[in-house]
């Protein structure tokens, strides 16, 4: 990976400018053409340096404000099994497993949800609640955006970063 990807990447985190031919924007100061710079990324899309490249689309400006983490105690069930139930569902958008701490924090599962509102997250989780037969949960929103990293990781040397 040369200079030019290195600078293409750090473009491309920044998302892709707003005009007709984004990638002639990208490559002009670097001195390549538009379609130079596709080849580039496709390169590194195959040699496993990009591994998605996709819409990122500003959730709060579409009105999206009720993000929510639910942690779930799967009540003594498989998490595996428990969490692949959860995830089939289309109001979750992400669904993870980690390890509970017994007696501290019995919670192994954590669903994601994004909605217009408070009320509008509370019913579907309590939906999922009825479906799944999960009665031990916990739902905490989030108040502020902190950081937002676009989904681009680097790989050297067989390490990411």
């Amino acid at each position: 990976m040369d200079r030019n990807d290195r600078e293409i990447l750090a473009a491309l985190e920044g998302g892709l400018p707003l005009v007709p031919e984004p990638f002639d924007g990208i490559g002009r100061p670097l001195g390549l053409t538009g379609e130079e710079v596709l080849e580039r990324i496709r390169n590194m899309q195959k040699d496993g340096i990009i591994r998605k490249f996709r819409a990122r689309i500003n959730q709060r400006k579409l009105g999206i404000t009720a993000n929510a983490l639910v942690a779930w105690d799967c009540n003594g069930r498989p998490a595996g099994e428990t969490g692949g139930l959860l995830a089939s569902f289309p109001c979750v958008t992400h669904c993870y497993e980690r390890e509970s701490v017994p007696g501290r924090w019995d919670y192994s599962l954590y669903t994601v949800h994004h909605g217009y509102s408070r009320n509008e997250v509370e019913e579907e989780v309590r939906r999922l609640a009825r479906r799944t037969g999960l009665s031990r949960y916990l739902v905490l929103f989030s108040t502020d955006e902190f950081k937002r990293v676009p989904n681009v990781r680097i790989r050297e040397n067989g390490r990411e970063s």
